[in-house]
């Protein structure tokens, strides 16, 4: 047996690790940018072959270098995804302007009572509303991806049991229900 072959494998040095987290940081971008939707860690782990360490270390340094410019690096319920910066909004909204889309508030608070006090029933959304909820209104929020029936309340007539999705987390830029800001005290 040679010397050689007794010896274990040279560690790499922190250069040659600080070059490695950079072209990993690299490739995240460039999948990043080609993505159409948002992409989990697990995904990115499966497709370059890193491990969870490797990712996190790799997305700290693409967050840092994307800190100097326009992008943001931004974590959804769905996954990771590169977003423009909030102080460019005024100006993407002024040189594309687009007519965004305006929801109902009778379809805001709908919307708000489900995610807030999921599972519900539509008698459940209805007793909070006060008023009848318009089947349009649930329809454009399935139609949307944001809710959907999971099971059934063990009630007469089984109503369906309606949650919000992760499309809903990812539309409104949150990575759980817990990130939805606390409703106010209306007793005070």
């Amino acid at each position: 047996m040679e010397p050689s072959q007794l010896m274990p494998s040279p560690r790499p040095n922190f250069r040659e690790q600080h070059q490695t987290a950079q072209a990993h940081s690299a490739a995240i971008e460039a999948i990043l940018h080609a993505s159409e939707t948002p992409v989990t860690a697990k995904q990115l782990g499966n497709w370059l072959g890193l491990t969870q360490h490797d990712i996190d270390t790799a997305l700290t340094i693409l967050q840092q270098r994307l800190s100097q410019g326009a992008l943001t690096l931004h974590e959804t319920a769905s996954g990771y995804r590169l977003q423009i910066a909030n102080e460019f909004s005024p100006l993407i909204q002024t040189v594309f302007p687009q007519r965004q889309e305006t929801l109902s508030q009778a379809l805001l608070e709908t919307l708000s009572v489900i995610a807030y006090k999921q599972p519900v029933t539509r008698a459940d959304i209805e007793h909070v509303r006060g008023v009848t909820v318009s089947s349009h209104i649930l329809r454009q929020l399935f139609d949307k991806g944001w809710i959907e029936e999971r099971g059934y309340k063990d009630t007469l007539g089984r109503p369906a049991l309606l949650h919000t999705t992760q499309a809903f987390l990812a539309a409104f830029g949150l990575t759980s229900l817990q990130e939805l800001p606390e409703l106010p005290n209306i007793n005070s």
